[in-house]
């Protein structure tokens, strides 16, 4: 090709952006693959990971969910017993509330996510309030606590992974518990044999490897609750809870990449241009725009699949000869905007700025 842009990308072994801890963490991490973008249902081994601590690897066959604490009717059960319950699928999107921490400015240290950090599933389950319902929580019972089977240690303090929710968000909110994923039993790294999904919230809340549900007459004081998961501008502030997602789009990169920085070439002419919007509480995409030329402009819009799924948007563009800069933005029912900028917090949580991606345009060589 001409004026090949990608030549000048040859020095890169001089700059040690992330720290080794970062890059072992996204080792063990994934995201999903951009390119698959024009999928509805993300595949199984392309959906995002973010385990925080050791993988456990339990028997479906053995493995019981445990209803404790603060109910008057405490009970257990099998997995054979939760299979056999009224079962429903539906597709989720879910998203690291770390999704974009890489791209704020003074980033915080922890898994360096760019932009991949999301994806799509056929969520199969039943849903959680009945079961809330059967064990007959007390009646000044404040939060249920979920603990999964995964251990580690977190700013030196040891913990199985917890969350909570309040009788209100249990009320509100259509959690499921999950044995399924896409029509296949779930794979361990996804939370094997039994796993939380809070439809419309950070995947934060949606815990793997759950063992027990405790309801309790006081606030749950877990780790990853009190410590972590929270807008904080400064060491010492209690900040803000992170719960539902923020509105975001991204762009399905176009034509193909350099190696390296992941830059676009493709050759002029036309070029259709898609691409994935969401929200969350399951409030539904009203608009997505695309930077084009210098100009924001509106695509064409699809509905979702399921109100917690996300949308697929299109837009047709005459690439032109040069470098290009794309980008595009979303708009939520309630109003709500991709930013231009990224703003900052302490973990570096739920970056909704606006996806960009550069373009070269140019003829192949002969």
């Amino acid at each position: 090709m001409t004026d090949n842009p990608f030549l000048t990308t040859s020095t890169r072994n001089t700059v040690a952006e992330f720290t080794r801890e970062e890059v072992a963490l996204a080792n063990r991490n994934s995201g999903a693959l951009l390119e698959t973008l024009d999928c509805d249902v993300t595949p199984t081994g392309l959906h995002y990971l973010l385990n925080h601590f050791d993988v456990p690897v339990l028997s479906a066959a053995d493995h019981v969910l445990e209803f404790s604490g603060a109910f008057d009717a405490p009970f257990s059960l099998s997995m054979a017993e939760i299979i056999d319950l009224p079962q429903i699928t539906r597709p989720v999107t879910l998203e690291c509330a770390g999704n974009g921490r890489a791209g704020m400015t003074a980033r915080p240290l922890s898994m360096p996510w760019m932009y991949e950090a999301v994806g799509t599933s056929e969520w199969t389950g039943t849903p959680l309030a009945p079961l809330i319902e059967r064990a007959k929580p007390k009646a000044d019972v404040k939060d249920f606590a979920f603990i999964g089977a995964d251990f580690g240690y977190d700013k030196g303090v040891p913990h199985f992974y917890g969350r909570s929710l309040t009788p209100d968000e249990i009320a509100q909110l259509d959690v499921m518990l999950v044995w399924g994923m896409n029509g296949a039993p779930l794979l361990p790294q996804h939370g094997a044999p039994l796993r939380l999904i809070v439809p419309g919230w950070y995947g934060m809340a949606s815990v793997k490897w759950l063992t027990r549900i405790e309801a309790l007459t006081l606030r749950y004081q877990g780790f990853q609750q009190v410590e972590t998961y929270r807008f904080r501008t400064h060491e010492h502030d209690l900040g803000k809870p992170v719960t539902r997602i923020h509105v975001k789009s991204l762009m399905k990169p176009p034509g193909v990449p350099d190696w390296f920085t992941r830059a676009r070439w493709l050759k002029p002419g036309p070029v259709t241009l898609t691409g994935r919007a969401w929200s969350g509480d399951g409030v539904p995409i009203t608009k997505v725009e695309v930077l084009l030329n210098g100009v924001w402009q509106e695509a064409e819009l699809s509905a979702p699949t399921d109100r917690y799924a996300w949308s697929a948007w299109q837009i047709e563009w005459q690439a032109t000869p040069g470098q290009h800069e794309l980008a595009c933005r979303a708009t939520d029912a309630e109003g709500n905007v991709q930013p231009l900028n990224a703003s900052h917090n302490l973990g570096g949580f739920a970056n909704n700025v606006v996806h960009r991606v550069t373009v070269h345009v140019a003829e192949p060589t002969a």
